[in-house]
């Protein structure tokens, strides 16, 4: 390719372990595939991840089950040696691991804030560390972290105090993370979603609050799952190797009101 040339789109030839198997983390599975990665697909739920990756093998593409718990950076590391092992070298990290207790904050204990923070944030760390480190193996090509924040990193919502503090935190992590591993050519990048129905929240998104997410929006909709896949396939990408430290919002334009 000529110096300023168009960098591509595709992931051919690109290996990624990819944490998430469950709600967007499928969606965001196969799009990936369907761009040509190979895959490693990590979740605590293993049957999850191996009904995702049996799906993506009878598709032709390259996708195999770990179990992990984000929590363990002794499993998180194995599955990244796992990927150099089966294809090589890692190419990307994507964290899609997060959880989320509802509930006001005059009645939050201190064990549900500790659960929200530790998986979302603590656990981002861990598993951004261990990509780190394979990638300083694998230097000078480095490599890309990537994470899913929220929409709630932005702005404040009721009965969220945790989840809404430990996506604030992950951004600001991946600020960090970024200026810091630079000169070693690992990128840290993130997107932050609007609300997106899912398994596990539509019974919420339902109703007045759903009109009022909706009204909110001027894209008049909620998000869906496909809408993620095209800003991860940039950010995992060649075309995106100029940028570090930063989060897309993938809001219908939320933020712009």
């Amino acid at each position: 390719m000529k110096k300023g040339g168009t960098k591509s789109l595709r992931l051919d030839g690109k290996s990624i372990f990819m944490a998430g198997a469950g709600g967007l983390g499928n969606r965001i599975a196969h799009g990936l595939t369907d761009a040509g990665a190979r895959l490693v697909l990590a979740d605590l739920d293993f049957a999850a991840a191996r009904k995702v990756a049996k799906s993506i093998q009878q598709k032709k593409g390259e996708c195999m089950a770990y179990p992990m718990d984000i929590m363990n950076p002794a499993e998180i590391r194995r599955g990244m040696q796992l990927v150099r092992k089966r294809f090589g070298r890692m190419d990307v990290a994507l964290n899609g691991v997060g959880i989320n207790i509802r509930k006001p904050s005059l009645e939050m204990t201190g064990r549900d804030w500790d659960k929200v923070l530790d998986i979302n944030l603590k656990g981002a760390f861990f598993f951004a560390q261990c990509a780190a480190r394979i990638f300083l193996r694998q230097c000078p090509r480095g490599g890309k972290i990537i994470t899913l924040a929220s929409i709630l990193s932005f702005f404040g919502m009721e009965d969220r105090a945790a989840y809404g503090a430990s996506k604030a935190g992950l951004i600001g992590l991946n600020r960090c993370l970024a200026v810091e591993w630079g000169k070693y050519g690992i990128t840290v990048n993130g997107i932050s979603p609007t609300f997106i129905p899912t398994a596990i929240n539509r019974v919420t998104l339902k109703g007045a609050f759903k009109a009022r997410l909706i009204n909110r929006t001027p894209l008049g909709r909620l998000g869906r799952p496909e809408d993620l896949v095209g800003p991860i396939i940039f950010l995992a990408s060649e075309a995106s190797n100029f940028i570090t430290g930063q989060t897309i919002p993938i809001d219908g334009g939320w933020l712009a009101g």
